[in-house]
């Protein structure tokens, strides 16, 4: 085989992992989409006064249907292939799902709520863009990766640009909010990190995996909704179709999209996605409630958006480029030659 079939058929497969990869990462970005939608169904259609009730709502139906499908799932797969089906943690899932469960949704739930009363929609909207920053710095000491500087550049431009869209010229601080806001961003950031780090068990779909997570979550809620909230509130059938869409949309699809994005892209390209919930906040404000955007907020809007694409983009790393050279070598180009595509391939999949 000459070198020019071997540069075709390495281009056309660096062609097919970029596609699978922007189509991986499209799917995964619904996830943060949704989550958009969260201010506009919690302020129009759910009863006020009750925002950990909404969170529970969100997290325990889901969590239990989820590992009821998984389940289903895991038993037609198991009878398919001739292997045991999983439904449950086992061991030390035990206490990972327990301790996953609690920082992705237990504890970020209460910490985005408080923020959220004692600090205008914008503030905690700002802080929690801070997210992709934590989870850049967290890989380093948790999944052993070298310190981004370029990410953390971007991840600094996307909170500005959050702040631009949802900042409003009375946005005023308080302590015990701006803590708030960056504990729940921290607690999420470690819990995306450490879901990176343990992946999931052998033979357990993202469905059951999420499922895990979201009761565990959502048992962590239940004393809290409790003490802080009393018995829940009535609902009319409005609400109903709020909590159903907060419980099955944003709960149930959005966070198996979200884990198993997780566990199939970089830990730091995922979290660079967070920032699209404030930013489709916004967008619905301006279409459903007939708010409009100022010329620095649009400004803000294509910051952030960069910042998101950008999150995206592979680091070149010391070691990519030796497979590069490595794969430039095997097809017979000199080193001192620019790099063919196919070194580029094998530079992509090494990165991610």
């Amino acid at each position: 085989m000459d070198t020019t079939t071997l540069r075709q058929g390495h281009r056309q497969g660096r062609t097919a992992a970029l596609t699978a990869v922007a189509a991986l990462t499209a799917v995964t970005a619904l996830a943060p989409t949704v989550w958009g939608t969260t201010y506009f169904v919690t302020t129009e259609m759910l009863p006020a006064g009750h925002p950990l009730f909404a969170g529970l709502a969100r997290a325990l139906p889901a969590g239990l249907a989820a590992v009821a499908i998984g389940a289903a799932l895991g038993r037609a797969t198991a009878v398919r292939n001739g292997s045991a089906a999983r439904a449950l943690p086992h061991g030390a899932w035990w206490w990972k799902s327990a301790v996953l469960g609690t920082l992705n949704i237990g504890l970020f739930f209460p910490m985005l709520f408080i923020s959220a009363e004692r600090l205008p929609g914008g503030v905690a909207a700002t802080l929690g863009a801070v997210g992709p920053l934590f989870v850049a710095l967290l890989a380093v000491p948790v999944l052993r990766e070298r310190l981004s500087v370029r990410r953390v550049a971007w991840g600094v431009a996307g909170v500005v640009g959050v702040g631009l869209v949802v900042l409003g010229p009375g946005a005023r601080l308080d302590a015990a909010g701006v803590l708030a806001g960056l504990a729940g961003a921290a607690s999420m950031a470690l819990g995306v990190t450490l879901t990176k780090r343990w992946g999931r068990p052998e033979g357990v779909g993202p469905v059951s995996a999420a499922g895990w997570q979201l009761t565990a979550g959502g048992l962590f809620l239940v004393p809290v909704t409790l003490v802080a909230e009393g018995l829940p509130p009535a609902v009319d059938g409005r609400a109903v179709l709020g909590y159903l869409w907060l419980g099955l949309v944003g709960g149930l699809v959005a966070y198996v999209l979200w884990f198993r994005g997780i566990g199939r892209l970089p830990v730091t390209s995922v979290a660079f996605l967070a920032p699209l919930s404030p930013m489709v906040a916004a967008v619905i404000g301006v279409g459903a409630l007939g708010e409009s955007l100022s010329g620095v907020q649009v400004a803000g809007f294509a910051l952030a958006l960069a910042a998101v694409l950008a999150g995206q983009l592979p680091p070149r790393t010391r070691r990519a480029e030796r497979v590069a050279r490595a794969a430039s070598a095997s097809a017979g180009v000199s080193a001192a030659a620019p790099a063919p595509a196919s070194a580029r391939v094998q530079e992509l999949q090494v990165a991610r």
